[in-house]
C-alpha cells in the first residue's frame, strides 16, 4: 500500500471512530438525561396516585385505579402489606388473582419499607421495557409504570440526527484527507523516486524548496547524493588507476576469494598461465601442478604470508609469492625470471669456461716453468720450453683482449664511427693478416665485388674485425688446399658481404649457437688450432651495433657461409 493510501485511510478511519464515539456518547448521555426526566415526572405521578387512592378500597379504589390508568397512559398497580395486588389499570378485577406475588419486585420492597422505591425492567406481565416507581400507602403501596417508547423514539432519532452528522463530517473528512495524504505523500514519493534513481547510478535533480522537514529531508538526501558522488568519482579514479596499474605490471597477479576461487587477473598471468585473454579462470588450486604450490596458496588463503616459491610453468621458470587479504582471500603474484636463470645459467658457463679457458695455458706455463727451474736443460730444449710458454702466454693475451672487446661492445661502451669504407682494399688488408697461415695450407682465395656493393659505411676498427674474425675461422677449419672466398651484393635493405669456405662445415644441430660465447663444435679441434671460441660471438655484437644483422649456412663436409649485412644509411 503506498503512503498516501496509508495516509488516507489512517483519516478516514480516525474521523469514523470519532463518530461512532460520538455517537455511542450521545445514546448514552440522552437516554440518562430522557430518563432522569421520566424518573421525575414519573414520580410526582406516583405522589398523585398515593394521594388519589388515600382511603379507597375494593370497587371504588379499581375504578379510580382503571380510571387513571386510561386517562394518564400509564399502568397503575396497587398491592397490599402481602405483595397481593388489589388493583391494576391494565387488569380486570376478576384477574388480578392470576397475577404473581408483588412483593419481591425491587420497588414495592423499598416502598413496603416506606421509601419510593424505583426500578427499570423488563415487564413479565406486559413484555415490555417499563420505568416503575413505587411509594408507600395505607395498608400498602401504590405503582406507576410508564413503557419506554417515547425515549426510545427521542434517542433514536437523536442517534439518527448524530449519525448523519458523521457520515457527512466522514465525507468531508475523506475528502480533506485525501488531499492532505496527497500534498504529504507526493514530496516524500518525489524524494523516493530521487534516491532509487541515484542507488540505479542515475543522476536526478532534488527539490529542496520545502521549508518544513520534509524540505529538511530534501537537501540532507541532496547532500548526501553529493557526497557519495564525489566519493564514487575518486573510488571509480581509483579503481581505474589501480587497474590500469596491475594491468599494465610485467608480473602476474591473480587476486583470490576466501574459497579459493579467482576473481581477478592480470594480462601478464593470463599469460603466465597459457590461459585464453577472455573467459572464466579455473579455480587457483588448478592453475598450478606442483604441490608446493599448492601449499603455497592453501597457506596464503589460511592468513600467512609466503615467500617467493620457484616453479616451472612449460619452459618457463616463475617466482610464485602469495600475500592474505585483510578481508579474507589472497593475492598471488608470478614473476617470471625466466630470463634471470637463462642469466645465471650464462654467468655460471661464462665462469666455467674462462676458468677452462685459462687454466690449460696456465697450466702449461707452469709446468714448463717448473721444469726450467728445477733442471738444466740443454740450450734447445730450454728454447722449445720458451716459445712453449709463450705462445700459451699469448693465447691467454688473446682471451683476455677479446672477452674485454666483448664486454666494452656489450656495455654499450662503444659506439660505432661511421664512415664510407672501399670493400676490396679492406677485405685484401685483412686477408694480408691471416694470409700466411693460408699460404701454408696451400688454400685458395677468391674476391668480388659486385658494383653496386662497392662500399659500405661502417666503422672502420670495427668492419676489420668483423672481417678478420670470420677469414680467421675460415682459414682455420678449412683443410689444405680448399678455398675461401668473399662477396658483395646489394639488397633492398643495404650491402650483404659472403664469406664462404670449403672447410669441415657445422652440423646443423649446432648452427643456431655458434654465435654464443665460448661454444665450440669441436672443443679439442678448436683449442689445437688456438681459437678462443669468442671471434663469432664479437662478430655478432660488432654487426648488431652497426644495426645490421649476421646469419650462416653450412653442412657438415660441405663448407660454411657466413653473411653479413650492413644496412644502408639514411639519407638525409
Amino acid at each position: 500500500m503506498t503512503l498516501s493510501r496509508k495516509l488516507f485511510a489512517s483519516y478516514v478511519l480516525l474521523v469514523a471512530a470519532s463518530s461512532i464515539t460520538l455517537v455511542i456518547a450521545a445514546d448514552h448521555s440522552l437516554r440518562s438525561r430522557l430518563l432522569t426526566e421520566a424518573t421525575v415526572e414519573v414520580t410526582r405521578e406516583t405522589a398523585f396516585l398515593v394521594h388519589a387512592v388515600a382511603g379507597r378500597h375494593g370497587a371504588a379504589l379499581d375504578a379510580l385505579v382503571y380510571r387513571l390508568g386510561r386517562e394518564t397512559g400509564r399502568r397503575v398497580t396497587v398491592i397490599d402489606t402481602t405483595g397481593l395486588v388489589i388493583a391494576d389499570s391494565d387488569f380486570p378485577h376478576d384477574q388480578l388473582a392470576t397475577l404473581e406475588n408483588h412483593a419481591t419486585r425491587p420497588e414495592f420492597r423499598a416502598a413496603l419499607h416506606g421509601a419510593t422505591g424505583t426500578d427499570l425492567r423488563h415487564s413479565v406481565s406486559t413484555g415490555r421495557w417499563e420505568l416503575k416507581v413505587a411509594m408507600p400507602i395505607a395498608g400498602g403501596a401504590a405503582r406507576v409504570s410508564t413503557p419506554l417508547p417515547q425515549v426510545d423514539a427521542v434517542v433514536a432519532d437523536a442517534q439518527n440526527a448524530v449519525l448523519l452528522g458523521g457520515l457527512l463530517a466522514l465525507a468531508v473528512g475523506a475528502v480533506l484527507a485525501f488531499g492532505f495524504a496527497r500534498s504529504v505523500a507526493r514530496p516524500l514519493l518525489r524524494l523516493r523516486e530521487a534516491a532509487q534513481a541515484f542507488a540505479h547510478g542515475t543522476s536526478t535533480t532534488i527539490d529542496t524548496r520545502g521549508r518544513d522537514e520534509v524540505g529538511d529531508l530534501a537537501r540532507t538526501l541532496r547532500t548526501l547524493q553529493e557526497n557519495l558522488s564525489r566519493r564514487m568519482a575518486d573510488l571509480e579514479r581509483e579503481r581505474a588507476e589501480m587497474t590500469a596499474l596491475i594491468s599494465s605490471m610485467v608480473e602476474g597477479v591473480i587476486a583470490l576469494d576466501a574459497s579459493g576461487a579467482v576473481t581477478a587477473l592480470n594480462p601478464a598471468a593470463r599469460e603466465l598461465l597459457r590461459l585464453a585473454p577472455a573467459g572464466p579462470p579455473p579455480v587457483a588450486l588448478e592453475l598450478f601442478r606442483q604441490r608446493p604450490a599448492h601449499d603455497l596458496v592453501e597457506k596464503s588463503l589460511a592468513g600467512g604470508a609466503s615467500a617467493g616459491l620457484e616453479i616451472e610453468l612449460d619452459d618457463r621458470t616463475v617466482l610464485l609469492s602469495g600475500h592474505p587479504l585483510p578481508t579474507g582471500g589472497a593475492v598471488l603474484v608470478l614473476h617470471d625470471i625466466t630470463g634471470l636463470k637463462r642469466l645465471e645459467n650464462v654467468r655460471r658457463d661464462f665462469v666455467a669456461n674462462v676458468s677452462h679457458e685459462l687454466k690449460t695455458p696456465l697450466t702449461v706455463i707452469r709446468g714448463y716453468a717448473e721444469t726450467l727451474l728445477a733442471e738444466e736443460t740443454p740450450p734447445d730444449i730450454r728454447k722449445g720450453f720458451i716459445e712453449k710458454v709463450l705462445a700459451n702466454a699469448q693465447r691467454m693475451q688473446q682471451l683476455v683482449d677479446d672477452l674485454l672487446d666483448l664486454s666494452r661492445i656489450e656495455s654499450g661502451a662503444w659506439t660505432p664511427r661511421l664512415e664510407w669504407l672501399a670493400l676490396a682494399p679492406l677485405i685484401q688488408e685483412v686477408w694480408t693478416t691471416v694470409k700466411p697461415r693460408a699460404d701454408a695450407q696451400r688454400l685458395t682465395f677468391e674476391s668480388e665485388i659486385a658494383p653496386n656493393a662497392a662500399a659500405v659505411k661502417a666503422d672502420g676498427p670495427g668492419a676489420r674485425q668483423i672481417l678478420l674474425n670470420i677469414l680467421d675461422n675460415s682459414v682455420r677449419y678449412t683443410p689444405p688446399g680448399g678455398r675461401v672466398s668473399v662477396r658483395s651484393s646489394r639488397s633492398t635493405e643495404g650491402v650483404i658481404v659472403e664469406i664462404s669456405d670449403t672447410g669441415v662445415g657445422i652440423p646443423s644441430d649446432h648452427l643456431p649457437r655458434i654465435f654464443e660465447r665460448f661454444y665450440r663444435v669441436d672443443a679439442a679441434r678448436s683449442r689445437e688450432l688456438g681459437g678462443t671460441g669468442l671471434g663469432l660471438a664479437i662478430v655478432k655484437h660488432l654487426v648488431e651495433a652497426h644495426g645490421g644483422r649476421v646469419t650462416a649456412e653450412s653442412a657438415l663436409g660441405a663448407g660454411t657461409t657466413i653473411r653479413v649485412l650492413f644496412p644502408e644509411p639514411p639519407t638525409g
